[in-house]
């Protein structure tokens, strides 16, 4: 498959991946329509893209999930369909369950998980009259392995490989296609804008984050795996890439190693 004029909506296309995404496939000739809150910081996405002009815009806030409808019109009409949705949005996490408030799990499953299922929901009738279409979403490697200080945020990933699991087999003859990418560390904002127990953000990056991979070569991985329609891909280093098995075959030794893990 090529992504020449294939015209692909990216959520959370403000900043790292999304943004580095954007990018990528934009110098594979896609046609982008770009979301998030931050218009100002799409402006700047699309000014680095290739060719502008094949560049659409549109402020998306996934916590208003039940106003989503007039978004995709408005997304359908700017280049008259939709090929993929690149489900990208989200905000992550960094509190013990302890001191979380319900307020702030809630948000987290609010934007995470119900403002991406209202989203493809919206999007679900157009595929299914095309006769094709492709979703993509941003999961993590703790939507398989649930860790300390991300109990929210890793339920809420944990959530979507449910929903689209399930919507993948509902949909096959309709030629809709999905694809889970699970990110290891990646070297964004995430986690200075990540949800502390009281709601406010972290405000500061995590070393293994700092560390992770950088997010344009993540983009080109990522790329690569929407191409070939790969139905779930764990793009991370080794350690994290090992969790994912052994968590599948040895579930009680990584329970053990994920005592030991810095939580500090």
């Amino acid at each position: 498959m090529s992504f020449s004029n294939k015209v692909i909506w990216i959520t959370g296309a403000s900043s790292g991946i999304g943004k580095s995404l954007a990018i990528e496939l934009s110098n594979q000739n896609a046609k982008l329509i770009l979301s998030s809150r931050k218009m100002a910081a799409l402006e700047l996405v699309k000014k680095a893209c290739k060719n502008s002009s094949n560049v659409k815009v549109i402020s998306l806030d996934l916590e208003d999930f039940t106003n989503l409808k007039p978004k995709v019109d408005e997304a359908i009409s700017a280049f008259g369909t939709i090929d993929i949705l690149v489900n990208n949005g989200g905000i992550s996490q960094r509190s013990f369950v302890k001191d979380t408030k319900i307020a702030v799990d809630k948000r987290l499953m609010d934007i995470n998980y119900l403002g991406t299922v209202a989203l493809t929901k919206e999007v679900l009738p157009h595929f299914i009259k095309n006769k094709k279409g492709h979703f993509v979403v941003t999961t993590s490697i703790v939507g398989k392995i649930g860790t300390p200080l991300r109990s929210s945020y890793a339920a809420s990933k944990h959530a979507l490989h449910g929903f689209f699991d399930s919507l993948r087999a509902e949909h096959f003859k309709d030629n809709i296609a999905v694809t889970l990418v699970c990110p290891g560390f990646v070297n964004t904002n995430v986690s200075k804008n990540a949800l502390t127990g009281d709601g406010t953000p972290q405000e500061k990056m995590d070393v293994a984050t700092q560390n992770g991979m950088l997010p344009e070569r993540f983009a080109k991985f990522m790329a690569k795996a929407i191409k070939n329609k790969k139905e779930e891909v764990y793009i991370a280093g080794a350690k994290e890439k090992l969790g994912v098995y052994v968590k599948r075959f040895f579930p009680k030794f990584l329970s053990i190693m994920i005592r030991k893990l810095s939580v500090t």
